[in-house]
Parts: structure tokens; sequence; C-alpha cells
């Protein structure tokens, strides 16, 4: 059963791309749609935790909203020009070697030097596989070099935030359950502000309210993680969970119809497979 409720993460946040490109809109639709439902869930959360609500936890929450922000934003316009069987094992393979080396060096986590052993392969083995997962035919032709090196740039950039989000609550030791009014309150807030630079953002928008579906594919992962955490502990937990890849890379392919050919198809599985080493590799190490 345990491991069941752990794959409840990877099965949402897989999901929640497909969903969510389905779906369509611009991205200020997708994430602001998102954004709102994870203020049901937060709403939903706190009265049924009733955390006090300490300095601490207003800051650890509002900082790791205001980073999913930013992240979901650029993750989101980085699936409208790699597609997402392409930027989602980048994304989640760049999350993981930033999250980690975050926890081993500034939280202190890596205290035994047979962790640096293991971690440290595992690391480089998700980067080969990343960059497995970017090979492509004929990127003239397909006019996607300059794409390419725009989604990349996105991406970096988008998992620094995202690794912001999972990292924060970390820093300031706080309750996972906690955290989550604040920090949806934050999301939002966040995406509304980076939504109004964009001419014609179309907010509130029918696609809007539409992607609050991708938003409970969103919030369900999320709340899944936290009971996954506490049966599974947070090394199986947070690496099972990091089988979303899997899910939002092949959805793509077949659900979302994004045309690879034969041969960046095969990097395609080899790349995958090697994130899911690395994943399972680093989270020996916790």
């Amino acid at each position: 059963m345990g491991i069941l409720i752990g794959l409840v993460p990877a099965l949402g946040w897989g999901l929640q791309a497909l969903v969510m490109q389905k779906i369509g809109g611009k991205y200020t639709n997708k994430t602001l749609g998102m954004a709102l439902t994870t203020i049901v869930f937060g709403i939903a959360a706190y009265f049924y935790l009733r955390p006090e609500m300490t300095a601490a936890l207003l800051w650890g929450s509002i900082l790791s909203g205001l980073s999913w922000s930013l992240g979901q934003i650029l993750q989101t316009k980085s699936f409208d020009l790699l597609g997402v069987s392409t930027a989602m094992p980048v994304s989640t393979g760049e999350q993981l070697v930033l999250t980690t080396l975050l926890g081993a060096i500034a939280l202190q986590e890596w205290t035994h030097a047979w962790q640096y052993f293991v971690g440290l392969p595992a690391i480089a083995i998700i980067v080969l596989g990343v960059a497995f997962t970017t090979v492509e035919d004929n990127k003239i032709e397909k006019g996607g070099s300059s794409n390419l090196k725009k989604g990349m740039l996105i991406l970096i950039i988008s998992s620094i935030g995202q690794a912001g989000y999972a990292v924060l609550p970390r820093v300031f030791d706080l309750n996972g359950g906690d955290v989550l009014l604040p920090q949806s309150i934050a999301m939002t807030a966040g995406v509304m502000l980076l939504s109004s630079f964009e001419k014609d953002n179309d907010m509130f928008g029918k696609k809007t309210w539409q992607n609050m579906l991708t938003g409970i594919c969103f919030s369900v992962a999320n709340v899944g993680l936290l009971f996954s955490n506490q049966i599974n502990g947070v090394a199986v937990g947070f690496t099972l969970s990091q089988l979303n890849v899997v899910v939002s890379t092949i959805g793509g392919i077949w659900f979302l119809h994004e045309v690879k050919t034969k041969h960046e198809m095969k990097y395609t599985m080899w790349g995958l497979a090697l994130v899911v080493l690395g994943a399972v590799l680093i989270g020996i190490t916790k």
C-alpha cells in the first residue's frame, strides 16, 4: 500500500503536464488556473491542521510559493518551445541535481563519505540522461535549433525556482501540511504579478478556469507526497515522485502526439532510464 501511495505524486505530476497542454491556453492561463486550485486545497488543509502562523512559517511559505510561481511559469513556457516529452526529462533532471546539491551542501544532509561516493556519480548519470533526451535530428529543418537554446535557458531558470520551492520549507524547518495555505496564496500572487507584465495576458479568461483541472493534478500530487513521505520516508517518497518524468514523457509522445524520429526515440528512452537510475541512486543517499 505504501508503494501505491508513493506513486500518486508521480501520476499526478506526470498528468499535470499532459492535461495542461491538452486544455491549452496561454502560459498565464495554465499557471494561474493551477495556482487558484492550490488555494482551495490550502484552505482545506488549514482548517484540518490548524497550524500556528509563526513568522518562520509565513516567510518560508511565501518565499517557497514565489519561487514556484517563477519556476512553473517558465516550465510551462518551455513546453510550448520544446514539447513535454523533451522539456520534462530536462526539468526533472535539473531539479534533482539542484535539490540534491542544495540539500547535501547547504543543508549538510550528506554527512558521510559514502553519500558523496554514490551521490556525485548519480548526478553525473542524470546529466548524461538529460543530454540524451535533448538529441534531435534535422534541427534546422524543424526550426528547432533556436527553440532548443531558448527552451534550455528557460528551463535552467525554471529549475532554480522549482528547487527553491522544494528546499525553502526545509530551510525554515516547516511541516509540509502547514505551509499549504500561505504557500498557495504566494503562488497565486506571484503568478498574477509575473503575468501582469505579459501583454494580453488573459489572466481570467475561460482557459484559466479550465486549467483548474491541471491544478487538481498538481494539488493531489502535492498532498500525496506528504502522505508518502510519512509512510515511506523522504528518501523513498521523493524518489518515487520523480517517476512523473516517465508518465509525462511517454504521455507527451503518445497522448499529445509529439513527433520523434526513431533515432530520437531511442535516445529519449535511454535518457529516461538514466534519469530514473540517477534518481534511485540519489534516494539511497538520503
